[in-house]
């Protein structure tokens, strides 16, 4: 199954109901180490994009990763901002003109998550997004090395997201505002992970129904 941007705001809306589902539960956590505003601003970005999601499914997937970034950027500001935006500017600058499959996708997915590491200055460990993010791009680049398929590759990634997720519960933070708590921010999830966690799996769920679709349609390859 290879990917086309016609698929983006079905992506969008399923990462917005997402964070609408877990706001209390994501405010919770950045209240106990960061400054409560996490979710918000977040929800603040993907509104952004709501409102262009049918744009973004006439562009190329160079194109709107760029969109996406740039709007990321400006919407949502701030650190969560900077490197969200640092993120989808590089899967567009990493993109091809062909729709993305696997092993497309597991390289371009590789260099948007080194991009967010050198601008965050972060690396896996650290209690951030990156602890989500990192393990993800491992996953997908050996799976596509092994031509995992698909449907296995979909099956496995939420749980994959999920374990980095629940990896910073027992890290230091050493980025941020939670770092000011040195110790004490040990025993609480990071709320960065687990929007970015959250953010995966939304993606995953899509991409799992329309590759089920597909299975049953295959007129629709």
């Amino acid at each position: 199954m290879k990917l086309t941007p016609a698929l983006l705001p079905n992506l969008i809306e399923a990462i917005a109901d997402s964070f609408d589902k877990n706001a209390e539960e994501v405010t919770a956590l950045d209240q106990a180490i960061g400054d409560g505003d996490h979710v918000i601003n977040l929800q603040r970005g993907i509104k952004a994009l709501m409102a262009q999601r049918d744009e973004f499914s006439r562009l190329d997937w160079a194109a709107a990763f760029q969109k996406i970034g740039m709007t990321l950027m400006s919407a949502i500001g701030g650190a969560s901002g900077s490197l969200y935006g640092t993120l989808f500017i590089a899967l567009s600058k990493a993109s091809r003109e062909e729709p993305l499959d696997l092993q497309v996708f597991a390289d371009v997915f590789n260099k948007g998550v080194d991009a967010v590491k050198q601008r965050g200055k972060a690396d896996a460990g650290e209690k951030t997004m990156l602890d989500v993010y990192i393990p993800v791009a491992d996953y997908l680049r050996t799976a596509a090395a092994k031509s995992v398929a698909l449907s296995e590759v979909l099956a496995n990634i939420p749980q994959v997201a999920i374990a980095g997720m629940e990896s910073t519960r027992d890290m230091i933070a050493t980025k941020g505002r939670a770092s000011f708590l040195q110790e004490r921010s040990r025993g609480h999830i990071d709320a960065g992970a687990k929007t970015a966690q959250l953010m995966i799996c939304a993606i995953v769920d899509v991409l799992a129904g329309q590759l089920e679709t597909v299975t049953n349609n295959p007129e629709l390859l």
